[in-house]
């Protein structure tokens, strides 16, 4: 991480333990918000104002923070107005890196090797850890917001007529009921696995293990007879169950020990897989090879960074048509 703006140590995935000795994540550095006129957001200052070319994502397939926001840029069509970097997704000792690693890229932009060096461009004394995604603005030469729920929601409503408007992923007669259902979900499901993944005591571990089967339980019967979590709308409630199912028998079943049952032995859980998959452009932001690489490159939980061949995945056809049809 980094202390007053110098990298002293190799990359660990633990942040922070409770008194259980349960995984505590860090919480974001920068949350200003672009706003159709520059005016302040919920938090931060103004001057972040929706423009064309202006501003650039920083991001990594691996990570499902970083895929919702993608997800989101996808949806909302906004291809040619913000431009996007996605780094390796092996894990080094100095974080995520830049390179050629296929479906990666380097970074054109500031001539980064590794995404630390992105923070500290900005705050040459910070004391932190360097995170995706990072939501970066061109013309200030700095970091907008590293907090993918605040950039979703930019993404979603912050370009005004630069963005697709037929998409509304918080739509106003939905927000409350979206915000509750999120704050379970995050919790128990979303960091429920890197709760389980890297606690530190088998008390943690077994009270995250419960909280994410719990939810994957309660979830499963939620979606009986909806096509989405509140039914014929996608929401970002959507994206955000999303981003974990499709990482979940890839990597959390095994990897981070959440193995009672696979997300293929829920029939509606699947079912939600498969439909968010088979919208447009959702697809194409999904990377199982990036995933898999990627998480098992953390060392603390896979020392020989061995990538497992399995498992077979039953929505790895639609992927692969998404692939067809991109070629």
């Amino acid at each position: 991480m980094l202390v007053n703006g110098k990298w002293t140590a190799d990359w660990q995935p633990v942040q922070a333990t409770d008194a259980k000795g349960g995984f505590v994540r860090q919480t974001s550095s920068f949350r200003h918000w672009i706003t159709p006129d520059g005016s302040p957001g919920p938090t931060g200052e103004g001057g972040f104002r929706a423009e064309a070319g202006r501003y650039h994502l920083y991001l990594a397939l691996i990570c499902p923070w970083a895929s919702r926001t993608l997800i989101a840029f996808r949806l909302k069509g906004l291809e040619e107005v913000i431009s996007v970097s996605v780094v390796e997704p092996a894990l080094t000792d100095q974080g995520w890196r830049f390179g050629d690693y296929p479906g990666s890229s380097r970074d054109v932009l500031n001539g980064a090797t590794y995404l630390h060096e992105i923070y500290t461009k900005v705050d040459p004394t910070i004391t932190g850890r360097a995170t995706v995604p990072v939501l970066w603005d061109k013309q200030r030469q700095t970091i907008v917001n590293n907090e993918s729920a605040d950039i979703v929601r930019m993404l979603n409503a912050g370009f005004g007529h630069l963005a697709d408007d037929t998409v509304d992923l918080y739509p106003e007669d939905l927000r409350a009921k979206i915000d509750a259902l999120n704050d379970r979900i995050y919790p128990r499901l979303n960091n429920g696995v890197y709760r389980a993944g890297f606690a530190t005591t088998q008390e943690a571990y077994e009270e995250a293990f419960q909280d994410v089967f719990g939810m994957l339980d309660e979830l499963e019967q939620h979606l009986a007879g909806k096509a989405f979590l509140f039914g014929d709308r996608l929401t970002e409630t959507d994206i955000r169950l999303f981003v974990t199912l499709v990482r979940f028998d890839a990597a959390y079943h095994g990897l981070f020990k959440c193995n009672l049952r696979r997300i293929a032995d829920y029939s509606n859980l699947s079912a939600h897989l498969e439909r968010m998959l088979a919208f447009p452009g959702i697809a194409g932001t999904v990377n199982i090879d990036h995933i898999k690489r990627g998480y098992h490159s953390i060392k603390s939980l896979n020392p020989t960074g061995i990538v497992p061949l399995g498992p077979a995945l039953g929505f790895e056809r639609l992927l692969a048509d998404s692939e067809r049809k991109a070629a």
